[in-house]
């Protein structure tokens, strides 16, 4: 059922924010009251060489930390229920602004405990009293050798002002200023975008798909000597930081940051080169099944098989998330009851409100969901997607402690798509429709194409693309379409014609702007795909492994993290063994087509 607007959902489906604060007048006054300790902070400045004035400036921020995150989510959720809302708009303003005062205020704080000896820091480090701030004060002291002086971090800060202007410009350009010609399709004129493109490289019909490729690329294309330059300062900017903070590369500069060892990228790409020929293999299957005479680039996302999609309605979706979970035990279905039941959920759409799916811990409560469910296959996964994350939140923030509650970006993902991993092989054993398994096992290897093959696909152009650059090689657009090129024809394989318009794929890529970020997405589904079979073949202890993982927070070093889950990415065993899932799952859907 379509909504026109928040009045007409039934209440069971909106989430129950009074949990975070009883009304939105409570908020003002809290907000009010935060806003009054703005300066709170400047009683411990010059003075944190102090053990316990330390201990008591550490103890107070947790606690403004939940304080501030209560008021942050609130405002953000309500303004996501509806953007056109004045009110929560500016609710969403003010506190944004104030955590900026407020971070502004505090700036001095990491500097300071920076300029502690050696010595001082590893006391801190072992004293009991500072055990909820070890993992802060060890970062700090492992980052001491990259830590500038007063003036040139200064410095450096006055040039970040304008060095995100490469990011900020792409961004312009590609949310509004690329003017993208109109597409006629099925007698409809379409005006192309990203969501427009998208939907059309769905479409039954080849020549719509190839329309709409060309079309969009065109914009692309005569822009590119533009979308060189913003690349290449981006990437200069990226080795320009890097160098200043006394790292060798820019790689080495992002993965310290991620507290990542360089040998899970290394591993990553070798991975993939020695695993492209059952890739290569499921590309010639979708041409076979497509029935095409050439298959183009434009034809990997049209599904391989129709009518064969899961709808149903969201409770029947939930109940379905329930079963393909119960892997995982009583007390990870329980949490999930709860969700469901206590309206941690958010779940139907309205015209005004954001669109996606996201979870957010918020400090102090609980976490909470944003759907927009539609009765699709898709969307079953994203309850179950969106499930994962805030489960590994709720553990995560009953274990540790306020400092040590938030796990980093790079296992973000290894939750969610764990459950994706378990809802798929429960689908598989119950479905009994031959053509449903097809989908569901064309959909686990898409899974697999997309956010492991061609992200890793992405990460080794970056790393191309900044060693080019920190070797003093211009990033021209023929280099970089060329280099693009060379990847895209090695990763896909002989079965699919490379369209010239591929070469300039990396023009589009906003996640380029934030260097060596795509690369957690493949290590990410490599983890939680590990983690799924562990969990499936060995029973309880791999659950029992997985859930002190899932409590972790950030303890400790992503890395390690999972290999408590029995992940060790810094060997090959992990890639070795979802190279093998790729190839079985692989195995099974050819025979299913024959």
């Amino acid at each position: 059922m379509s909504y026109t607007n928040r009045n007409q959902i039934p209440e069971k489906y909106k989430w129950d924010l009074s949990d975070i604060s009883p009304s939105e007048e409570a908020w003002e006054q809290a907000f009010e009251e935060m806003k009054a300790k703005v300066q709170i902070n400047l009683q411990f400045k010059g003075r944190l060489c102090d053990d316990e004035v330390l201990l008591q400036c550490l103890k107070l921020n947790d606690q403004l930390d939940v304080e501030q995150g209560k008021l942050y989510c609130y405002a953000y959720m309500r303004y996501n229920e509806d953007s056109q809302n004045s009110a929560a708009q500016q609710r969403y303003a003010k506190i944004y602004g104030l955590l900026t005062q407020f971070g502004a205020v505090s700036a001095f704080m990491t500097p300071e405990i920076s300029a502690f000896s050696n010595e001082k820091l590893d006391q801190l480090i072992a004293n009991p009293l500072f055990a909820d701030y070890d993992v802060m004060l060890q970062k700090i002291r492992d980052g001491k050798e990259h830590v500038l002086s007063e003036a040139e971090e200064k410095l450096l800060a006055n040039v970040g002002s304008f060095s995100r202007q490469f990011q900020e410009v792409f961004g312009r350009l590609n949310s509004g200023d690329l003017k993208f010609d109109k597409v006629t399709v099925d007698g409809e004129e379409i005006q192309l975008g990203n969501g427009a493109y998208s939907m059309l490289l769905q479409h039954k019909d080849q020549a719509v798909r190839k329309l709409a490729f060309e079309t969009f690329y065109k914009t692309f294309i005569e822009k590119i000597n533009t979308l060189a330059g913003l690349y290449e300062g981006s990437v200069k900017a990226d080795w320009f930081y890097a160098q200043a903070k006394k790292f060798g590369s820019s790689m080495e500069s992002a993965l310290f940051r991620e507290q990542v060892d360089k040998q899970v990228y290394d591993n990553l790409i070798a991975c993939m080169h020695s695993t492209f020929e059952p890739l290569h293999r499921y590309i010639a299957l979708k041409k076979k099944v497509l029935g095409v005479e050439t298959l183009n680039m434009y034809d990997l996302y049209v599904p391989m098989f129709e009518d064969a999609d899961l709808s149903c309605e969201y409770e029947d979706a939930c109940k379905l998330v329930m079963e393909g979970l119960h892997p995982l035990g009583e007390d990870y279905r329980q949490i999930m009851q709860k969700a469901f039941s206590e309206r941690w959920i958010d779940v139907h759409e309205t015209p005004t409100k954001r669109g996606g799916a996201y979870s957010m811990g918020v400090p102090g409560v609980h976490p909470y969901m944003l759907l927009n469910y539609q009765k699709t296959t898709h969307d079953i996964f994203t309850v179950a997607h969106e499930m994962g994350h805030s489960i590994h939140t709720y553990y995560s923030s009953k274990t540790q402690p306020v400092a040590k509650a938030d796990y980093k970006i790079f296992v973000a993902e290894v939750a969610s798509t764990c459950n994706e991993v378990l809802l798929l092989q429960h689908l598989l054993k119950t479905q009994t429709d031959a053509n449903v398994k097809k989908f569901l096992l064309q959909y686990y290897l898409d899974m697999l194409r997309t956010t492991m093959y061609r992200q890793a696909m992405f990460a080794e152009f970056e790393a191309i693309a900044h060693n080019l650059a920190e070797n003093g090689q211009p990033l021209s657009a023929k280099v970089l379409s060329d280099k693009y090129l060379e990847l895209n024809k090695m990763y896909y394989g002989p079965a699919v014609n490379h369209n010239d318009e591929i070469a300039y794929e990396w023009a589009r890529i906003p996640h380029f702007y934030n260097a060596f970020y795509v690369y957690k997405y493949a290590t990410g589904i490599i983890s939680a795909v590990c983690i799924a079979q562990k969990i499936l073949t060995e029973g309880e202890p791999a659950v029992k492994r997985y859930k002190e993982f899932l409590s972790l927070g950030g303890s400790m070093d992503p890395v390690s993290e999972l290999k408590v889950a029995g992940v060790d990415l810094t060997t090959s065993e992990p890639f070795d063994i979802v190279a093998k899932s790729f190839a079985d799952t692989l195995a099974q859907l050819e025979e299913l087509c024959k």
